[in-house]
């Protein structure tokens, strides 16, 4: 059972390293890799892999969450950086690569979708949040359509990823997204 105290330093780099070799090792194709290998590639002992990660799933669970985790971290940043309707575009392009990123991990995400586990539906609910604070910035600056919510703006996202298991999707992909965003534009109060 985790603690709720915060890990020590050590503890907290060997967790973090634990979670960028099994990223690695998933992404990069190796869906069957072993505990004993992650553990390994992070230059920790299998039984620390073990106290952070209590079966192979919830480690795979926590690299999944950990990707949307950075993803959703994302708005804030594009807003300060960007225009709204650029701050959307951009993460809308992220949301695609995403997909890409849970392409490479799909295999191993089959082990978890067949748990109770809520981190796909968290997953889709911060997305949907994350494209409504995009899409309200950009409602609010006139340069994006007020009409449409974050969560169908994600399921429309969602039908363009769906094609990911033919060949050249993400190229095509990127072309349907920009035609969503012309979309999204047009019908804006003040569409430049």
């Amino acid at each position: 059972m985790p603690s709720s105290r915060p890990l020590r330093a050590d503890a907290r780099r060997n967790r973090e390293a634990l979670l960028s070799a099994a990223r690695r090792a998933f992404l990069g194709g190796d869906t069957d890799a072993h505990v004993e290998d992650i553990a390994r590639s992070a230059g920790v002992a299998v039984g620390t892999l073990y106290r952070h990660f209590e079966t192979r799933e919830v480690l795979i669970e926590e690299v999944y969450r950990k990707e949307v985790d950075d993803l959703c971290a994302a708005p804030g940043d594009l807003l300060d950086q960007h225009t709204p309707q650029e701050a959307l575009r951009r993460f809308l392009l992220l949301l695609v690569d995403h997909a890409a990123v849970g392409k490479g991990m799909s295999s191993v995400l089959e082990s978890i979708m067949a748990t109770d586990s809520p981190v796909f539906d968290d997953a889709r609910t911060r997305m949907g949040d994350a494209l409504t604070r995009l899409l309200d910035a950009g409602s609010a600056a006139g340069t994006v359509r007020g009409d449409v919510t974050g969560p169908t703006l994600l399921r429309a996202l969602g039908g363009i990823c769906a094609m990911r298991a033919t060949e050249g999707w993400l190229v095509e992909a990127r072309q349907i997204t920009a035609l969503l965003f012309d979309g999204l534009r047009h019908g804006a109060p003040q569409s430049p």
